[in-house]
């Protein structure tokens, strides 16, 4: 939105007051301090919006009337002192990331808007976006009521918690990303999906790449963010593989050789952590006649594991990345999200469940250039990945790779293969 249409559109609704999606609050300071809006105060309102319908903090603005004006006068705009600024921001950060769990990340901007006389006052626009999660501030769950900001109930606690869980679990991945448009999507990687003759603006919307929201405007989807751009992990930030390589058998910062976050589309990490598996691990030789080269891991059953990690993923998990660890007799491969659909660990080689379907879809038009791995498309969507990942690595190594649950993290390790 530009300027001249965001202060009329403050200005009108200054004049109406606070409702259920604008809370105002006048700024004070003592010396270099702020006095109020407090940190948790402040965090309590964001969260309260975040779990509710998103909405408005503007910081500056009292909501009170001036002393002696009638109450069809304008409340007062008090604004920012210019020095002041900074130290704002960064309430507004802290509030929001030490707060409030899972941390939430606004959009704010420096507006300046007349008060009463006419003089241009800088003011804070803070606005929150309608969360896929439910935000606990302080220890306690808030939800906006008309102009002000509630408690849950434990009923109203219990309801929203299953109405976001189930946006999560299920249709996660067709979930609109905030603050995206249709001009986001990388052009070269969204014209790969398209098939036939159809307008590629008609087909993007059916691949549920883009998608309208409540005011018929189209952003991109979880799964056109993960697919369809260069860097998803701007807004979604753990989209990303971590990747290290140690010289020994434990995790030690001492025994890095190696280390990447890896980024991209998800089929462009899956061939960027291929690659850093190949670099890093040993290849032995017989020393019989023929030389036959020994490598620890079968490129076939890591590159599976890669892409199953990619498409089955719990994306709504904050805070956590599938992690790529590398040591001297293993690799360990970690995907956040519990297994779905009743599906349990002793399963996986016989049964199959997708909690991504737009993903996995998405990767089944994903051509592979390495190959190594034996495959035509990033994915197949027949199920054979887990019976090829345990059969080429306990072929290679001797021993049978391990599937286990740790806490809400699917763990697999796939032991190296000993030249002997």
């Amino acid at each position: 939105m530009d300027r001249e249409k965001l202060v009329r559109e403050l200005l009108y609704q200054i004049r109406l007051g606070e409702d259920s999606s604008y809370e105002f609050k006048k700024v004070t300071f003592k010396g270099n301090k702020i006095e109020g809006p407090s940190q948790k105060d402040l965090a309590d309102e964001i969260a309260a919006f975040a779990n509710t319908k998103g909405g408005v903090l503007l910081l500056g603005v009292n909501d009170k009337m001036r002393a002696g004006t009638s109450e069809n006068s304008v409340r007062e705009v008090m604004g920012i002192e210019p020095d002041h600024i900074d130290i704002v921001q960064g309430m507004i950060t802290r509030a929001c990331q030490d707060n409030i769990n899972p941390p939430i990340t606004p959009y704010t901007r420096i507006v300046e808007i007349p008060d009463h006389e006419g003089n241009q006052k800088p003011v804070i626009y803070i606005e929150i976006d309608k969360s896929l999660f439910v935000h606990v501030s302080n220890g306690k769950y808030y939800h906006r009521a008309n102009e002000s900001k509630k408690e849950m109930t434990p009923d109203y606690l219990g309801r929203l918690m299953m109405q976001r869980s189930q946006a999560r679990m299920i249709w996660f991945d067709e979930q609109i990303v905030p603050r995206t448009q249709d001009s986001d999507l990388d052009d070269a990687l969204a014209k790969r999906f398209l098939r036939g003759d159809q307008p590629a603006a008609i087909q993007f919307k059916k691949l549920k790449l883009l998608v309208e929201d409540e005011d018929q405007q189209l952003r991109l989807s979880v799964a056109g963010a993960l697919m369809a751009t260069t860097e998803p992990h701007q807004w979604l930030p753990d989209a990303y593989i971590q990747a290290v390589s140690y010289s020994g058998t434990n995790r030690d910062a001492e025994d890095q050789l190696d280390a990447q976050d890896i980024t991209g589309s998800l089929d462009a990490q899956v061939t960027q952590a291929l690659r850093f598996v190949e670099r890093n691990m040993k290849t032995a030789a017989t020393k019989n006649i023929g030389r036959k080269d020994i490598p620890q891991y079968s490129l076939k059953a890591i590159f599976e594991a890669l892409v199953n990690a990619v498409a089955h993923r719990d994306y709504a998990i904050y805070g956590s990345k599938i992690r790529l660890h590398m040591f001297a007799d293993r690799l360990v491969l970690s995907s956040p999200g519990a297994l779905v659909n009743t599906l349990e660990v002793g399963d996986l080689e016989l049964r199959q469940a997708t909690r991504n379907q737009l993903i996995a879809t998405l990767l089944a038009r994903c051509p592979v250039a390495s190959p190594e791995v034996d495959r035509a498309m990033m994915m197949d969507k027949r199920g054979e990945g887990v019976p090829v990942i345990v059969n080429e690595s306990e072929r290679l190594s001797g021993r049978r790779p391990e599937y286990r649950m740790v806490g809400e993290e699917l763990q697999l390790t796939v032991f190296a293969a000993a030249k002997d």
